[in-house]
């Protein structure tokens, strides 16, 4: 009961502040909106013979995840945009948010202060370049601005963002905020997204959207060190690229009725480690392998990933599929180097609760032998590492109801079930349940 009475005084706390401090009102000028989320976690006891220094420990209490932002856009010239995120993250995961590469909590970071802290998530400017004569109604909404628009346009944009927020964007399983809980669900598993430790980075984006075509381009900065909190660019060296392509309505009968199909491609560099020469060193020298002593400027991760996305009335189905080379150290998302996902979304309207969804996703993640034989021979990651590996696919269902208690509250309770935690046939399987806060202005 404390902790329920806790949680529910953040949020209340968050949400009287954020209206006082804010006019939250919609113009064609500019918009001002705030989240607050609480996540508490828990998972109940599992088979575990031993435990490594990066595993999910077998037992421990709940873990509570909190994050609060200030949503602002302001249009300050024609076709000119302004976008300002002020964030404030804190809790802590489920074992230091160690020992899942689909760790079941994307509102938390590993960062060890469990306090709340306040950063500056995203703060960009976006330039837009129209193509046609053809205009769509915008409606207010997150880092959105009422207006009419252009819907034929290029777009150049420069600054602080999540490569998340326009790159590989399902509708169905995206924002862990308001639908799927897992890492692995919120979007391409295998896309080591170049970010820092809270899922941020700097660079520029370009975008070009013409009737139902869309396509991207990113060049960004990645972090300095693996899951690292600060960033650099370094041309050729260190930095993060970014090519995606989509085709809306690829399937069209209606608004309701649709498919989308997404694929893309990225190439990161940072200053990795590779498997291969670790394994070889510890092997020489007679010593664990540890991939942090085979860093090296230049090193590169690959790889890509499509997804179709299904709309049919009050059903929506996805699938998606994503790989990398799994050759150099995971750098900046997680320990996934081939991930396969699909998932349902079911809307209220079905059962006469509109604004509600119940949602059903699994997901199968997988390691480049490479990947594998490193952490077989006691190797550690930055989130994984038993000290010993009988490898199997890690896969995780996940089932979650989003219940529209008030117009902006929305109460989720979650479960998920985890079989071969960090790809270990010998540790498992875990049951994970959790219930979310998610309070909108």
């Amino acid at each position: 009961m404390k902790l329920i009475a806790t949680i529910l005084y953040f949020l209340a706390a968050t949400a009287t502040s954020l209206a006082q401090d804010t006019l939250l009102s919609a113009s064609k000028k500019y918009s001002i909106h705030a989240q607050a989320t609480v996540i508490p976690q828990y998972h109940f006891n599992f088979h575990a013979p031993y435990t490594g220094d990066n595993s999910l420990l077998p037992s421990e209490p709940v873990a509570t995840s909190m994050t609060t932002t200030v949503f602002f856009a302001y249009k300050p010239f024609k076709n000119t945009y302004f976008v300002f995120n002020p964030e404030a993250a804190g809790g802590k995961g489920l074992s230091s948010t160690l020992g899942l590469a689909g760790y079941p909590n994307g509102e938390i970071y590993r960062v060890g202060d469990p306090a709340l802290r306040p950063f500056i998530a995203r703060l960009y400017i976006e330039q837009q370049f129209p193509l046609s004569d053809r205009k769509e109604n915008v409606d207010d909404d997150l880092n959105q601005i009422k207006e009419t628009r252009h819907k034929d346009y290029i777009s150049i944009l420069a600054g602080k963002f999540s490569t998340s927020d326009f790159f590989d964007a399902s509708e169905i399983s995206n924002d862990p905020r308001t639908q799927f809980f897992n890492w692995s669900l919120m979007g391409s598993g295998a896309w080591d997204y170049p970010a820092n430790t809270r899922g941020y980075t700097m660079g520029t984006v370009l975008q070009f959207f013409y009737h139902d075509y869309q396509i991207r381009a990113a060049l960004t900065t990645v972090p300095t060190e693996a899951n690292g909190p600060d960033l650099q660019f370094k041309w050729n060296q260190a930095m993060g690229t970014m090519l995606e392509f989509s085709k809306q309505n690829l399937f069209y009968k209606n608004e309701n009725i649709h498919v989308d199909a997404t694929v893309g491609f990225f190439l990161n560099k940072a200053r990795m480690g590779n498997y291969d020469l670790a394994i070889q060193q510890g092997q020489y020298n007679s010593m664990t392998p540890d991939i942090t002593t085979t860093r090296e400027y230049g090193r590169a991760k690959k790889g890509w990933y499509i997804s179709l996305d299904n709309h049919f009335n009050q059903f929506h189905y996805y699938i998606n599929y994503s790989r990398n080379d799994g050759q150099n150290e995971t750098w900046a998302f997680t320990e996934i180097d081939r991930s396969f996902s699909t998932g349902i979304r079911f809307d209220g309207d079905m059962w006469r609760r509109k604004s509600d969804h119940l949602g059903l996703a699994f997901v199968a993640n997988g390691l480049s032998d490479q990947h594998k034989n490193y952490l077989a021979a006691g190797g550690l990651g930055f989130i994984i590492g038993d000290g010993k590996l009988n490898y199997g696919s890690e896969q995780i269902i996940e089932l979650y109801y989003s219940w529209n208690v008030t117009k902006k509250l929305f109460i989720s309770p979650d479960y998920q079930f985890i079989v071969n935690p960090a790809y270990n046939k010998d540790r498992g399987p875990v049951h994970v349940v959790a219930l979310r806060l998610h309070y909108e202005l």
